[in-house]
């Protein structure tokens, strides 16, 4: 099948790339009949590499598609995707169609389980958060026939339409604000990394910038475990207790960057004269802190809304013309925590 042939893949797809009958294709496929484990094997091979995903819907249904669009997000205990989430539903709600969510927890091997699942029941799209996959949620994705929006980054090539921010560019204009304040031994705090993918490209964007003007990261460290807190109060202190002349905290999230203001109220340590800091994502649930964090917003809401508008408009007219790679610009907030001069 050519490489840009965007049709719905058959049975005969299979058939064709694995050497054997489309009824041997569909009883492997179905774990029916006896059939040899070179052949079970050789058919599994095949569907995987073409990213074919069998039809779960019977009867009439077959040919059909259904109401629901898949959602799928690394994270529901990370407040930043709920925000997107309302953004999908609001559009939706005004539709026929419906959004069902799976989550993969950053992991690539859970994105294709779900993925897998979810493509099986014919839905009518795919949002799904970033643009890295491996190559069988990549092969699933192109071979799935239907409007695919990938959500949160455009830092890459979107395998149909993307639309966020560029993460980037996010990490360079927060060290671009940091050294205007005149901070320049700075430490960084992240979660998730090497899995987030879009914390690693803050970081890369937000180290670049700072090497142009001739300054390094002095001190930086990544844990795997959730945007906590406690995790956020604990880093700051054993960072600064390894280097203590840093005069600016930067963390990817501002869970963790919350956490970290804690501990440096506690300890009693001048905010933003001594020490400044700033996280990401504009969570409004920290509004009530007793300093108002540096931030940047993420632009989840509008993520969200933009990518339901697309799949809405492709499902009710196949061959509209959508924008297929949408940009959003995401704003600095000093808060307190981020001196001007």
């Amino acid at each position: 099948m050519p490489a840009d042939d965007h049709r719905p893949l058959t049975l005969r797809d299979v058939s064709e790339a694995s050497g054997v009958s489309e009824m041997t294709v569909s009883r492997v496929l179905r774990n029916r009949g006896d059939v040899s484990q070179a052949t079970r094997e050789k058919v599994l091979e095949a569907a995987k590499a073409l990213g074919y995903v069998p039809n779960k819907i019977a009867g009439a249904l077959a040919s059909q598609r259904v109401n629901l669009v898949a959602v799928i997000i690394p994270s529901l205990r990370n407040m930043v995707f709920p925000e997107v989430m309302s953004g999908i539903s609001r559009v939706l709600e005004n539709t026929e169609l419906q959004p069902v969510v799976g989550v993969t927890d950053y992991l690539p091997e859970k994105e294709e389980r779900v993925l897998y699942e979810m493509l099986s029941w014919r839905p009518s799209g795919v949002i799904i958060a970033g643009l890295e996959h491996s190559e069988a949620s990549e092969a699933m994705l192109k071979a799935s026939g239907i409007p695919v929006v990938e959500i949160m980054d455009t830092d890459g090539d979107p395998i149909d339409c993307a639309v966020g921010i560029s993460h980037r560019r996010a990490g360079r204009e927060m060290a671009r604000a940091i050294l205007k304040q005149g901070y320049q031994k700075i430490g960084f705090m992240g979660t998730k990394m090497p899995l987030d993918h879009r914390a690693r490209k803050r970081f890369e964007g937000f180290t670049t910038a700072l090497a142009k003007e001739g300054v390094e990261i002095a001190e930086h460290e990544f844990y795997s475990g959730g945007s906590a807190l406690k995790k956020g109060r604990e880093m700051t202190k054993a960072m600064l207790e390894r280097e203590p002349e840093l005069d600016f905290l930067y963390y990817s999230n501002d869970m963790i960057a919350a956490g970290g203001l804690m501990h440096l109220l506690d300890a009693g340590i001048d905010i933003p004269g001594r020490v400044g800091l700033a996280g990401f994502n504009g969570v409004e649930l920290l509004d009530g802190l007793p300093r108002q964090l540096a931030t940047m917003d993420a632009c989840r809401t509008e993520i969200g809304t933009r990518a339901a508008e697309i799949i809405a408009e492709r499902v009710s007219n196949p061959e509209a013309e959508v924008q297929r790679l949408i940009e959003l610009t995401p704003t600095i907030n000093y808060g307190d925590t981020l001196k001007r001069r």
